[in-house]
């Protein structure tokens, strides 16, 4: 490979400076995948960098402002508070085009954490597709995983992760990554049915509550032929 180049896509983690996104971001750079953090401000994004390099041990993680991050990068994802979901989108969409971008936004209305919200456009996954139109490959996952185990590389993630979109060759990509942070990607279908993903995320919470744990999680039992089994 020429110059030493990596293979891998460079992800860009919008929101990379929260628990779930970073998590990702570390997940991900671990396994060898170039990783931008994004955040509204580069200085906070630098340092969440810096953060994840010395968990790592290696200079593999960057940070820049949402555009240049998304500009830098072949796949986005945008872990971002509901609340913050259209600005960011919208701050970013002409960066976008062409990309596979992950969706991992769940409507969720503070100080209701455990109780299901639906908004106005059904999902935020719908909410964002009406937002960036059909020039983006967009995907829905991973709003089921707690964060709470991502950061530590020793811990395995006992968790599936539903993958819903249109774009077949899309989901795959992100199965795949789903894989290389340590858990199994389920194909869920089509992009409608990130209802039942963004739905599940505050059931968890509130069964993390109830029942004083930290990272339940969801399980697809009877797909056979996995280590995940």
């Amino acid at each position: 490979m020429p110059n030493g180049e990596n293979p891998k896509k460079t992800i860009a983690v919008i929101g990379g400076t929260g628990k779930e996104g970073g998590g990702l971001a570390l997940r991900w750079a671990h396994a060898g995948y170039p990783v931008i953090i994004g955040s509204r401000s580069a200085e906070k994004a630098e340092q969440a960098a810096t953060e994840l390099n010395a968990v790592l041990g290696a200079q593999v993680v960057r940070g820049a402002d949402n555009p240049i991050a998304a500009h830098l990068a072949g796949l986005v994802v945008v872990s971002v508070p509901y609340a913050a979901h259209q600005d960011t989108l919208t701050a970013i969409k002409v960066e976008l085009v062409g990309k596979v971008v992950v969706d991992v936004t769940v409507p969720i209305q503070p100080p209701n954490f455990t109780t299901v919200h639906l908004p106005e456009g059904r999902t935020a996954a719908e909410e964002a597709r009406a937002l960036l139109g059909e020039d983006v490959r967009l995907v829905s996952a991973f709003q089921n995983v707690s964060a709470t185990h991502l950061k530590d590389l020793d811990h395995p993630v006992d968790c599936d992760v539903l993958v819903t979109g249109d774009d077949t060759e899309a989901k795959q990509e992100v199965i795949a990554l789903a894989e290389a942070a340590g858990m199994r990607g389920v194909d869920g279908g089509p992009l409608v049915n990130a209802i039942v993903a963004e739905s599940l995320t505050p059931l968890l919470v509130g069964i993390n509550r109830r029942y004083k744990v930290k990272a339940a999680g969801i399980r697809v039992t009877g797909l056979g032929g996995t280590d995940h089994d």
